[in-house]
């Protein structure tokens, strides 16, 4: 009975976590004209999908040089990044001790504040880390009259930077409670990670009226194979080698931006009305744009 009800209160746990993710995106959009394709769209994952390492790691570095915590907490940080970097994946436990991290962190600080603080940490560290051929996907989906947005564990305030730097629609990212513009320590729900985000887009897309059979979805991680099953269209970057298994499994498109070694060519998907992806990046803008001259 005991086992039932947690598992009963984690769902509702993820569910909310989606949720606030969802209504905190739409809060923060801005008027915009109709897109072409009003019912199919993109989602990106962040981490090692868009950039290399975790944006809630760079987050760190930039908040401790601000001295918002000690440097024993940043070898921490360090510890986490190297550990992502090596083995091109998330682990549960760091994620957790991000987490309380983070939170505490926060604790008392304002969200303008943050917000402020998240601006100039993309300019110092993640800029110069953002994958071209990611990006160029990213690219292709708005040049195609999609919207596309950024999913992710990082912070919400991280999550809109990130997205508006790179021209996407908005993002899904986590959201902490706040009381008066104030952080309270807390968070609503739980980290966007894994289920999470699969109701987070799942949110998203009864709001934004979105036709996720039409939709498109990219992620490196297989905590992300919830989000990557919804949708019509899902594509692999960078896989650790849980994801590639099961990308191989279910005929996924796989790219990989860190070697050399051939790979599935990631082309937009039919939904965008542009047909199969008859080469790589450059080609497919082309084509799209030689169509709507």
């Amino acid at each position: 009975m005991a086992r039932q009800r947690n598992i009963q209160e984690r769902r509702r746990s993820t569910q909310l976590a989606g949720e606030a993710s969802a209504d905190a995106a739409a809060d923060a959009r801005d008027a915009e004209e109709p897109p072409v394709d009003p019912y199919s769209g993109a989602f990106f994952d962040c981490d090692n999908t868009i950039m290399q390492g975790a944006a809630i790691f760079y987050l760190g570095r930039g908040l401790y040089k601000r001295k918002f915590f000690s440097s024993r907490e940043l070898l921490r940080f360090a510890w986490q990044q190297a550990y992502f970097r090596l083995h091109g994946a998330e682990n549960a436990g760091h994620m957790a001790e991000a987490k309380e991290s983070a939170l505490s962190i926060v604790q008392g600080h304002r969200v303008a504040d943050l917000e402020a603080i998240c601006e100039d940490v993309f300019d110092e560290f993640m800029a110069e880390k953002i994958w071209p051929g990611t990006r160029a996907l990213v690219q292709m989906h708005l040049e195609a009259g999609q919207r596309v947005w950024l999913v992710t564990a990082a912070p919400q305030e991280a999550a809109r930077v990130i997205a508006a730097r790179l021209g996407m629609t908005g993002a899904l990212g986590t959201v902490a409670e706040a009381l008066d513009g104030v952080y309270t320590g807390r968070l609503v729900g739980e980290p966007l990670h894994g289920p999470a985000k699969a109701e987070a887009v799942k949110a998203l897309a009864a709001r934004e009226d979105l036709d996720l059979a039409r939709c498109a979805a990219y992620s490196d991680s297989s905590n992300d194979i919830p989000m990557l099953s919804l949708v019509g269209y899902p594509y692999v970057i960078n896989p650790d080698a849980e994801l590639r298994r099961h990308a191989r499994r279910n005929g996924w498109r796989v790219r990989d931006f860190r070697t050399g070694r051939k790979a599935a060519k990631v082309g937009i998907p039919a939904a965008a009305g542009l047909g199969a992806a008859a080469g790589g990046t450059a080609a497919a803008v082309a084509i799209y744009r030689n169509r709507h001259r």
